[in-house]
């Protein structure tokens, strides 16, 4: 279940497993950035392997920072105690998430968990800070690009909260 709030409908084609630089390149927050800064970002990330099964964030953690699938998938979980588990997205290369954590340490809405052994990379909210003091026009670039991606992310959840009235009020009115 590829979900377009959660996936990286830009990234499709495959990359060496050691291009780093290449897999952000294509990332949306870091496809503007100029060569210089990608290797200035490329120098921050932390690279993690993950075992199937493997929590990658829990629900209700706080938030240190984004992650970034070089290899694998992901699977995107609400826990409920009530309810149980509710699987919310799979992801899978080049997909990210966590990008709210960049902007605050609120804590994690979901679980992320690897659904096989998995590469990932990790872009945390205290070197983003660093990089912004050390770098503010890069920071700020970036800090733009990430605006806009949640601000994508926004506008679908508003229009898929649109549709899903629309087709309550016809249920109850039809």
């Amino acid at each position: 279940m590829e979900n377009p709030i959660w996936g990286n409908s830009i990234f499709r084609k495959k990359k060496k497993e050691g291009n780093i630089y290449a897999l952000l390149k294509q990332v949306p927050i870091f496809s503007d950035l100029k060569p210089k800064e990608l290797i200035e970002v490329e120098k921050i990330v932390h690279r993690r392997k993950y075992k199937k099964s493997e929590a990658v964030i829990h629900m209700g953690d706080p938030g240190l920072g984004m992650y970034i699938i070089v290899k694998g998938s992901v699977e995107i979980i609400e826990e409920d105690k009530k309810a149980g588990q509710k699987t919310l997205a799979k992801l899978t290369e080049g997909a990210f998430f966590g990008d709210l954590a960049l902007l605050d340490e609120s804590p994690r809405s979901a679980s992320a968990v690897a659904i096989e052994d998995s590469d990932i990379i990790g872009f945390f909210r205290p070197d983003f800070l660093d990089l912004l003091k050390r770098k503010p026009k890069l920071g700020i670039k970036v800090l733009f690009a990430l605006a806009r991606v949640v601000g994508e992310r926004l506008r679908q959840t508003n229009e898929l909260l649109s549709k899903i009235q629309e087709e309550k009020d016809k249920a109850r009115h039809g």
